[in-house]
């Protein structure tokens, strides 16, 4: 488990990489603007477990199918309102295809990456994490470094900024290229 700063910025990362993948431009950095606030939302475990007795911090909301649910969800919501808002002032015409499909994959994206930045750090000061409950029941801590490292949070931190820079590059320079 990261801090936020590393969630973050493993967002970043996954968001940028799998915008690049699916969509162009301008799209791509919609995409990753769109589904990086959700790189939080695993830990919305830390607040439910104030409210209700037997929720604890990496359970099945640390869950791939948590996470696919909420995207549904979630995205439903996005693809209604704030997508077609994004389209009509940022977006190219035509330029991400289904508008729930955009908003679910962004949201779906930036919570897988928590999940697996957990994994990396987990057994640290925290239970590990399953996952991909129900249909595998084992932990998976891989323990490759530590929570309140300063290095490796700020570096996925730094890594994700300067890898979504370099997509809004690429964008910028595409965009020139085509008005020249």
């Amino acid at each position: 488990m990261v801090d936020i700063i590393g969630h973050v910025g493993m967002g970043l990362l996954w968001l940028t990489v799998a915008g690049w993948l699916a969509y162009e431009d301008e799209a791509a950095l919609g995409f990753v603007a769109l589904g990086a606030p959700f790189s939080l939302l695993p830990d919305i475990d830390l607040w439910l477990s104030k409210a209700f007795a037997g929720i604890k911090h990496h359970g099945v909301v640390h869950t791939v199918l948590f996470v696919s649910v909420a995207a549904v969800a979630i995205g439903a919501v996005l693809g209604k309102w704030v997508v077609p808002w994004l389209r009509s002032r940022y977006l190219p015409a035509n330029a991400i295809g289904n508008d729930y499909l955009y908003a679910i994959g962004a949201v779906w994206v930036g919570g897988v990456a928590h999940v697996f930045a957990d994994m990396l750090s987990a057994p640290d000061i925290a239970d590990s994490i399953e996952p991909l409950w129900p249909l595998y029941r084992q932990s998976f801590g891989i323990d490759v470094f530590y929570y309140n490292d300063p290095v490796v949070n700020w570096g996925l931190f730094l890594g994700g900024l300067a890898f979504t820079a370099i997509l809004w590059w690429q964008a910028d320079t595409d965009d020139t290229a085509a008005t020249a």
